[in-house]
């Protein structure tokens, strides 16, 4: 890669990262406005996928896949891991951890592709895993001694949702990234927003459409517009100009930001158990996804490329 799509890499990585950040100012908008009441998270994600839909979807080209692809990328890519990484953080599950936690996704992805697509990993990527699960244990142990364990399995969960939302883009094969981001963010807002009427009430629901706060608003332009649509405009871009595995390992940095600017920016200081298990888990997916350079003739470099950009859809 060039320096400047390098550096279009690296700011990727920092919109990402910055994300978990912006997520728990809008959850939590008390904690700089005098005290107004924290917003509930599956509302959240509904408000933040209507932005990434509209008014994007009146311009953005459908993607040439089936509908039952788009509905699934919708609610396992989408609903199901947006719908509970905010329910994580909304119960206390720190901005930086949850930034880290969620890269378990890609070992997760490795292991479903291996079941469902008889994708068969190779002894890299199973180091990789081996390693990756060792070092989520270690986190969860950590976080056990300072703090109850469900918001963490909570995004654990939101993880398998984005490894199994990968697995459905990988099958489907969709040529605009982009546009099936769009597209299948569409799936998103009623489902939640019902859900959320159910779970916290109308009252709490109505009570906050009414009332959003400046923190909330500016979180959810930050995550549709810069998280969703930016980020992931300049990163389907730098697939479709260089192998996979010269872009992916730039996801890498979303942690060392996201954890960076938690502790910047809201004092999340990780346990040193917490802080280990993290460089462990980051150490399994450096494993999983850095792969040698390819030798001239090797008819399976473009199927492992293939295999690493489906996870970043």
């Amino acid at each position: 890669m060039n320096i400047r799509h390098s550096a279009l890499a690296v700011l990727v990585a920092v919109l990402w990262g910055l994300n978990f950040v912006a997520i728990d100012f809008g959850l939590h908008p008390g904690n700089g406005s005098g005290g107004a009441a924290d917003v509930p998270p599956l509302l959240f994600v509904a408000i933040r996928f209507v932005l990434v839909v509209f008014p994007c979807i009146f311009f953005v080209r459908k993607p040439d896949v089936s509908w039952k692809a788009i509905i699934g990328v919708g609610l396992f890519m989408s609903a199901g891991q947006f719908g509970l990484l905010y329910l994580g953080m909304a119960l206390g599950m720190p901005a930086g951890l949850a930034s880290l936690v969620l890269q378990a996704q890609v070992l997760l992805t490795v292991l479903l592709a291996a079941r469902f697509l008889g994708e068969r990993p190779s002894k890299r990527q199973l180091t990789g895993v081996v390693l990756g699960v060792a070092g989520l244990a270690l986190v969860a142990v950590g976080r056990s001694l300072v703090a109850p364990v469900v918001p963490l399995m909570i995004v654990l969960a939101a993880a398998l949702s984005w490894a199994a939302g990968n697995i459905i883009a990988r099958k489907a094969k969709a040529a605009s990234g982009l546009g099936l981001v769009v597209w299948s963010g569409a799936v998103v807002p009623l489902p939640l927003a019902a859900l959320s009427l159910i779970v916290d009430g109308p009252a709490a629901v109505v009570g906050t459409l009414t009332n959003l706060q400046p923190a909330t608003i500016l979180s959810a332009l930050y995550t549709a517009v810069f998280a969703s649509l930016v980020g992931y405009g300049i990163w389907n871009r730098l697939l479709s100009l260089y192998p996979s595995s010269a872009v992916v390992p730039f996801t890498l940095l979303v942690p060392v930001v996201g954890m960076t600017a938690a502790w910047l920016l809201i004092s999340e200081v990780p346990t040193t158990a917490e802080l280990a298990g993290g460089l462990l888990l980051l150490g399994g997916v450096a494993t999983a996804v850095l792969q040698r350079r390819a030798k001239p003739g090797n008819v399976a470099a473009p199927e492992v490329r293939q295999r690493l950009g489906a996870g970043l859809r």
